[in-house]
């Protein structure tokens, strides 16, 4: 594969490897949640819909490259994207609805200080989510596609 290449930074593999066992680059489902929760501060159903997202070949394990995208989407600003997810959330439903999204995106700025067009605000909406309703892993997604949070240099 063409990503077995590349190099996961070393603040990565350090996180990850707390939770493996025998230098296997793949985590358990209840490993994964379990280090979401510790190392990130993630709720139970927060890690659930992380872990949902990130899985990408949706195998129930977290690979360290699927855990690398996970860092470089969320990694140190967990808490920050989280709170503002909530924030957003006015039902606390666990997912936005189109008005929510919307409100919500009229008032982010993208990593260069800009508000976003209708236009963006609408295409996001549409590209985020299932059927326009989204979930915290589409909103970190989305979050860093704006580039609003840039992910943690390597240490």
């Amino acid at each position: 594969m063409a990503g077995r290449n590349r190099k996961v930074p070393d603040h990565i593999v350090k996180i990850f490897d707390k939770y493996t066992a025998n230098n296997v680059r793949v985590l358990s489902k209840a490993h994964a949640l379990e280090m979401l929760k510790a190392e990130f501060g993630l709720e139970g159903d927060e890690a659930e819909v992380m872990f949902n997202t990130f899985d990408k070949d949706k195998n129930g394990k977290l690979s360290v490259w699927e855990f690398q995208m996970f860092c470089t989407c969320m990694g140190e600003h967990a808490q920050e994207i989280i709170t503002k997810f909530k924030e957003l959330d006015k039902d606390g439903s666990g997912q936005l609805d189109g008005e929510e999204a919307r409100e919500g995106l009229k008032e982010l700025k993208t990593g260069t200080g800009r508000l976003l067009s209708e236009k963006e605000v609408d295409f996001f909406i549409q590209t985020a989510g299932d059927g326009g309703v989204i979930d915290l892993g589409h909103f970190t997604n989305l979050l860093y596609r704006l580039k609003l949070y840039n992910a943690p240099a390597p240490k």
